[in-house]
């Protein structure tokens, strides 16, 4: 079966599950890629990038393909036409879709979600020790897991703006991309594929293609020279503190890994990209060169000057009087969720009545990259905003929610 990335693991609709009753997530009669909908070239392309044999078949008219592998395909034998130019095309791939359904090849349930949502294919490959009978502890699947959704997202953060490090920043959108990723199973923890659908996340995966290939350039540079100065030129190619980590995570407690990419053959190849881009591959050796760069571009990262608009969500002080934390849901003026500041006794006043009356306020200050683009220093300027009466009700009803809270956070005032 196929989930999505993230947790909780879910049927996706594109699963393909044979010998389960049709119901959610499940492809049952009549569902998966429609034959009309098909490529004959495609499904061509598919199969022979997931090791599916040509064996032969009429020269310009028809190929015969059969699963990897002498065994697993369960006797399996596809018939594809070369193209739509024939009448019986249609019926042909009709029966090679309902054939790869029954198959029980893990490759063929890929070749359908290929098909059915058209997607980059992303490939992690982890070396670990085998356990007993070859099998690899829980622990070392889900940290293949989750190092590969680290690394999905550090690339949908460089592809909304490179940066050293992004902290907070761009997280909401970049989540999003991810929603639509499909993964297969980790067989052993040794090995993940995610199937990225072109539409939402093609401009993720270019990144990823560039910034793994300045991120293995830059790491043999500093392995060769002790400079890091590659590293700093690798951000406009999209490496960043989330990235290294990413990577770091990956290698950690392994022999090495791999990440090889896949373009998808319904949307060809993007401007600037190989055809068949060349894996990347880290070892454990490389992991001191990508700590320090991490802890350099941690570093390195100036703070930002911005214009605030959020709501108040919580505010706190030690007395009645003087200055006070106060913690913003952003509205506009900054890419993250939620910002602390300290405001002086007038302007915490000024918050604390803004929301009695359901209104956000607006704030001038530094964001901070200490602590990931979270706090706002040097608040000033703080004054109410006037919103629209949706928005505005829904700030009183989170007030209503919390009344008691703010009554004894604004000191009574």
């Amino acid at each position: 079966m196929h989930w999505p990335i993230d947790e909780p693991l879910r049927p996706h609709p594109s699963t393909v599950s044979d010998g389960l009753a049709a119901g959610p997530g499940v492809w049952g009669a009549g569902a998966g890629p429609e034959p009309a909908q098909v490529d004959p070239v495609v499904l061509g392309a598919l199969l022979e990038r997931h090791g599916w044999r040509r064996r032969g078949g009429a020269a310009g008219r028809y190929a015969r393909w059969t699963p990897p592998g002498s065994a697993g395909g369960g006797g399996t034998s596809l018939l594809v036409p070369e193209s739509r130019a024939f009448p019986d095309s249609g019926d042909l791939l009709g029966e090679a879709l309902v054939a790869l359904a029954r198959c029980p090849a893990p490759s063929a349930r890929e070749v359908l979600v290929s098909l059915a949502v058209p997607s980059d294919e992303i490939r992690w490959r982890r070396e670990v020790p085998d356990g007993p009978s070859g099998a690899a502890p829980w622990t070392v699947q889900e940290q293949l897991r989750s190092a590969a959704r680290q690394m999905l997202l550090a690339a949908a953060l460089a592809d909304r703006e490179r940066s050293g490090y992004h902290g907070a920043r761009h997280r909401r959108q970049a989540r999003k991309v991810l929603d639509g990723v499909l993964v297969g199973p980790a067989p052993g923890g040794r090995e993940l594929t995610a199937f990225v659908p072109v539409e939402a996340g093609r401009g993720s995966v270019v990144r990823l293609h560039h910034a793994l290939h300045a991120a293995r350039e830059a790491t043999d540079y500093q392995r060769t020279t002790g400079g890091m100065e590659a590293f700093d030129a690798a951000v406009a190619a999209g490496v960043s503190r989330e990235l290294t980590e990413a990577v770091i995570a990956l290698v950690h407690g392994s022999e090495g890994a791999r990440i090889a990419l896949d373009w998808s053959p319904a949307e060809g190849v993007p401007e600037g990209c190989a055809a068949c881009p060349e894996p990347v591959e880290f070892s454990p050796g490389d992991l001191p060169a990508l700590r320090a760069a991490g802890a350099r571009y941690l570093l390195g990262e100036p703070s930002v000057p911005v214009r605030i608009t959020g709501a108040v969500v919580r505010m706190r002080r030690s007395g009645q009087r003087g200055p006070g934390t106060v913690r913003l849901r952003v509205l506009a003026g900054a890419e993250i969720a939620h910002v602390r500041m300290v405001l002086d006794e007038d302007a915490y006043r000024t918050a604390g009545h803004a929301h009695l009356v359901g209104l956000p306020i607006r704030v001038h200050g530094q964001l901070e990259s200490r602590g990931g683009f979270r706090r706002l220093t040097g608040a000033s300027e703080v004054v109410p905003v006037q919103v629209d009466e949706a928005e505005r009700d829904r700030l009183m009803k989170s007030l209503h929610e919390n009344l008691d809270f703010f009554e004894e956070a604004c000191g009574g005032e």
